[in-house]
């Protein structure tokens, strides 16, 4: 087993004023060498922006980008004809820029701030047809169970959004002293796991908020909730 630690502290940040960010990995005027990405994922995100405020329209190619508020209510427009569709907490968004596109998001509230995550992963394929979709999903059903939010659109599973890797996203929710066994789909696959909140023990390290371990080179994860704790899992290839 191979582990990464990503203490919250160690982060790039950022703060603009209108924009409050918190980068895992490299990104805009943060750059670490050891920390460009983990596997085929690329960018994690925090961002905390002000009411009123985003980011505006600018391109993308050849990315998956997955978003998910954490806190408040984002609006999205993009050059496939979206025209300010409201992404809510308790949603998921995933664009797979492909080709080519242009997009903007904004806070949709002119006064409360919003947090969320934007995260980047690599696509096993390039130059697709850009693509746009967003669920809702039930937070009750992630209650010390593992609820699937993203994965390959090459997979069969059922319920979750699509990205163009064989990759998964994943949330939990765990009681205090609960345990928690994660199984990776395959030996070529990593895990990071971010804590959202709370605090926990993973493979003998102790974790808290937004703290994140890396880990690969291994088939089963143990996990202890210290503390009710929510989780998020990026599970990608670590060759691709």
């Amino acid at each position: 087993m191979k582990k990464i630690i990503f203490k919250a502290t160690d982060r790039g940040q950022a703060n603009y004023g209108w924009l409050n960010a918190n980068y895992s990995f490299s990104f805009a005027n943060y750059y670490n060498p050891e920390k460009v990405n983990f596997g085929a994922l690329r960018v994690l995100n925090d961002d905390i922006i002000q009411g009123g405020m985003g980011f505006g329209t600018h391109p993308h190619d050849n990315m998956e980008i997955i978003t998910i508020p954490l806190k408040g209510s984002l609006k999205h427009k993009d050059s496939m004809g979206n025209k300010w569709i409201a992404i809510e907490t308790g949603e998921v968004q995933v664009m797979s820029a492909g080709s080519g596109l242009q997009h903007s998001e904004m806070n949709n509230s002119q006064s409360e701030e919003i947090n969320l995550f934007q995260i980047w992963i690599f696509p096993n394929k390039m130059d697709v047809e850009p693509r746009y979709d967003q669920k809702k999903f039930n937070p009750s059903e992630r209650k010390n169970n593992l609820q699937i939010l993203v994965s390959s659109i090459d997979d069969k599973l059922e319920g979750s959004l699509k990205i163009h890797q064989d990759a998964l996203i994943s949330r939990i929710d765990l009681d205090e002293n609960s345990t928690f066994n994660y199984t990776l789909k395959s030996e070529n696959h990593g895990v990071y796991v971010m804590v959202i909140e709370g605090e926990i023990s993973i493979e003998n390290e102790i974790l808290s908020k937004r703290d994140a371990i890396g880990i690969s080179e291994t088939k089963n994860i143990d996990i202890k909730a210290k503390s009710a704790s929510e989780l998020i899992f990026i599970e990608v290839p670590m060759q691709f």
